[in-house]
């Protein structure tokens, strides 16, 4: 039988989000197949992940525990991938789309002889190969790939899929890793955290994102005080990163992050094409602006034209009123 191993990327001791929404793609793709669905994780400490991804469908967990992931590092995150990916011997490889993917993907197709498909928005197995969509262009237009190989690595952009439950049992195999830390030509001695909200941006539920309407510190401080109405990321658009007022983790775009939060909110956001290609994965999109022409109300679920200084003080008043009686 065929393995489908997948990924799985963990923050703050769970599985982030978009490897869920991985992990439930290839379970589905596992059984039409009649596959194995698999998933690796490459931690200091497993704890209770294993039994998490039984719930989303894994059959088995490859686990690689050692101290040296406890950051992420290129060097021995290959290697890590590298020693899971000898010993199941898969057919398919997936993995959400981040930025730590995207550094080692290359590198670990050469080590292992696969194909690759990156950062696409969908894919199948049809008729012994990997066919998948990737946006291109600035997601302005979705390119038809189909890959060929004993081993295929597959890369997947946030949103692209529902994070669906589907329980089974998961067993749960060690694998054997050592790694030399002196050996490292580089050396982490900080990770030095954004602070746009205590919600991480890429993983978010909920985005709140800064265009260039938000033109000081009063429209920044309305931004987030919505933020922290909602319990949502702040991100931005490219010129307000340039000028200063927020921090280049903040961007979201072609050149930025990708979200695709359950609720996105632009905020005096024109709706750049750049811009639209990092948020248009949202599952509800809300759009502020003055003007009632500006391209981001062609992707929007919800527009609202208006002065953002004079709608989001409402906005945010009934969101806290309409919490208040919730609770």
């Amino acid at each position: 039988m065929s393995t489908i191993l997948t990924y799985i990327a963990v923050q703050n001791g769970s599985p982030s989000r978009s490897s869920l929404e991985v992990l439930s793609r290839a379970r589905q793709i596992a059984d039409s197949q009649g596959a194995e669905c698999a998933a690796m994780v490459l931690v200091p400490d497993a704890a209770a992940i294993p039994k998490k991804l039984g719930r989303f469908g894994a059959h088995k967990v490859f686990v690689v525990s050692n101290p040296v992931f406890s950051q992420h590092i290129n060097t021995p995150f290959l290697a890590g991938l590298e020693a899971v990916i000898k010993q199941v011997q898969p057919s398919m490889v997936v993995f959400p789309s981040s930025e730590g993917v995207k550094d080692v993907l290359g590198a670990l197709a050469i080590r292992t002889g696969a194909a690759v498909v990156p950062d696409v928005a969908s894919f199948e197995m049809k008729d012994g190969g990997v066919e998948a969509l990737r946006p291109v262009m600035a997601a302005k237009f979705m390119a038809k790939t189909r890959a060929e190989s004993g081993l295929v690595l597959v890369s997947v952009r946030a949103g692209s899929y529902e994070a669906i439950e589907s329980p089974t049992e998961a067993s749960v195999e060690d694998v054997a890793f050592s790694f030399d830390e002196g050996s490292l030509s580089q050396t982490l001695r900080e990770v030095v955290r954004a602070t746009t909200g205590a919600v991480d941006l890429a993983d978010a539920q909920v985005v709140i994102a800064a265009g260039r309407g938000v033109k000081d510190e009063v429209g920044k401080q309305l931004v987030e005080e919505l933020a922290d109405a909602l319990g949502a990321a702040i991100g931005s658009s490219r010129a307000v990163v340039e000028n200063g007022m927020f921090p280049a983790t903040a961007q979201i775009g072609q050149t930025g992050k990708v979200v695709s939060p359950d609720l996105y909110i632009g905020v005096g956001i024109s709706g750049a094409i750049q811009h639209v290609a990092g948020m248009s994965n949202s599952r509800t999109i809300v759009a502020i602006n003055t003007n009632p022409d500006a391209p981001i109300f062609d992707v929007a679920t919800y527009g609202v034209v208006g002065d953002l200084y004079k709608v989001l003080p409402i906005l945010i008043e009934e969101i806290r009123k309409a919490k208040a009686v919730a609770a």
